[in-house]
């Protein structure tokens, strides 16, 4: 009787990474860093006119379907744009420069505030010295000094020593001439370290422009560079992109202009001076990770400098600032914002602290819409679902 005797089945095992593999990959990650850091100016124009032309894509569209041509409505949605840019920043400017106006008493109302908090801390101390110190030692006369050394007496019958004077020193006359400083030489020096970001900001109206007229031809062409299954994924990718973004922005919009409403009526029913500018600036600014508090607080307590004495308006505003932010940010910010975008708190920590180091301000404000496109990206394509939800919530 023969028995069967069963043949192993060989399990395939996937080939361990070479090291050489590891430290490629390893060079490739920091050289991407280090692209990012020292391109920044660059990178960071790049994502502000995407962001820009997928939030005015659909109004494009719109008129596309109007029978509008493509490069017409374009032409049509980013002059509006602009121009509702310069009417919104011609009425801040009015009031920044009537804030402008007013340094010279706010400057005096600083010097005052300053010697008062000066006098009332020297009082703290005095006071605190008398608690603390027993009343003898406080009454106690100071140690008297050395007394001074008598003068040298002569000795009867010496002669005085006879001294010559000495003659002055010569110092020799040095003159400095200072060189005057040409007017253009001054200005370069002032715009020179502005001249990165204002040369890459007058791109951004053009790029958006060519991205919406192009937008058709551009993802015609991404597209054929995939083949099969691939393409449709990346153009699933694509909408996800777009989606993720305009919803993250249209979310914080929507959110600030509700802060900013509420903090404007605010400052009106106080007086504030210039609240139409210090109202939208305290709400929009609640909206920043993590330093959106302090940064919301700042404008509402400087311009209350210019009429207020009393301490206590300016600690109602700070209580009246920190509700709204903290309502705004634990109770609305996860319906309005947080759930379009599906980010664990850990993962947006992480990206602002990278994109925050990487890129400065302006990194912490597009951290999370990078983030929240990667993700997008990740979700659509197959291979990369384990990361989208490594960063989902």
């Amino acid at each position: 009787m023969s028995t069967l005797t069963p043949t192993p089945t060989t399990v395939p095992t996937l080939p361990a990474p070479s090291p050489a593999h590891a430290g490629i990959t390893l060079l490739a990650v920091a050289a991407g860093v280090a692209l990012l850091y020292f391109g920044r100016v660059f990178f960071i124009t790049m994502v502000v006119a995407i962001t820009i032309a997928f939030l005015l894509d659909p109004l494009v569209t719109a008129f596309v379907k109007l029978r509008v041509p493509r490069a017409v409505a374009s032409f049509i949605v980013c002059s509006s744009a602009l121009l509702i840019l310069y009417l919104l920043g011609l009425g801040l400017y009015s009031q920044f420069s009537g804030f402008v106006d007013e340094l010279p008493t706010y400057s005096q109302r600083m010097n005052d505030m300053v010697d008062n908090v000066a006098t009332r801390v020297d009082e703290v101390e005095k006071r605190t010295y008398q608690v603390l110190i027993p009343k003898r030692f406080q009454e106690a006369p100071p140690p008297p000094g050395n007394p001074a050394p008598e003068p040298s007496r002569r000795r009867r019958g010496s002669k005085p020593v006879e001294t010559q004077p000495l003659a002055p020193l010569q110092i020799p006359e040095v003159r400095i001439h200072s060189e005057p400083t040409p007017l253009l030489t001054y200005v370069y020096g002032y715009v020179r370290s502005f001249y990165d970001v204002l040369l890459m900001a007058s791109f951004v109206p053009f790029l958006v422009y060519f991205m919406l007229s192009w937008r058709d031809h551009m993802r015609r062409s991404f597209l054929y560079l995939f083949k099969g299954s691939e393409r449709q994924m990346v153009g699933k990718s694509w909408e996800g992109v777009a989606d993720m973004v305009r919803a993250y922005v249209i979310g914080n919009f929507i959110l600030g202009l509700m802060l900013a409403t509420i903090s404007s009526a605010f400052f009106f029913a106080i007086r504030l001076p210039y609240w139409p500018l210090i109202g939208p600036l305290s709400g929009f600014l609640s909206l920043v990770p993590y330093v959106g508090l302090p940064m919301a607080m700042l404008p509402a307590l400087a311009a209350g400098l210019i009429v207020y004495t009393q301490p206590t308006i300016y600690v109602i505003i700070a209580l009246v600032v920190a509700v709204l932010h903290l309502t705004a940010m634990n109770l609305l910010y996860p319906k309005v914002v947080g759930s379009r975008v599906h980010l664990n708190p850990l993962v947006v920590t992480v990206a602002l602290m990278f994109w925050g180091t990487l890129w400065g301000g302006i990194g912490l404000l597009l951290a999370i819409p990078i983030t929240a496109g990667i993700k997008a990206v990740c979700d659509n394509v197959t291979r990369l679902h384990g990361y989208g939800k490594l960063l989902g919530d």
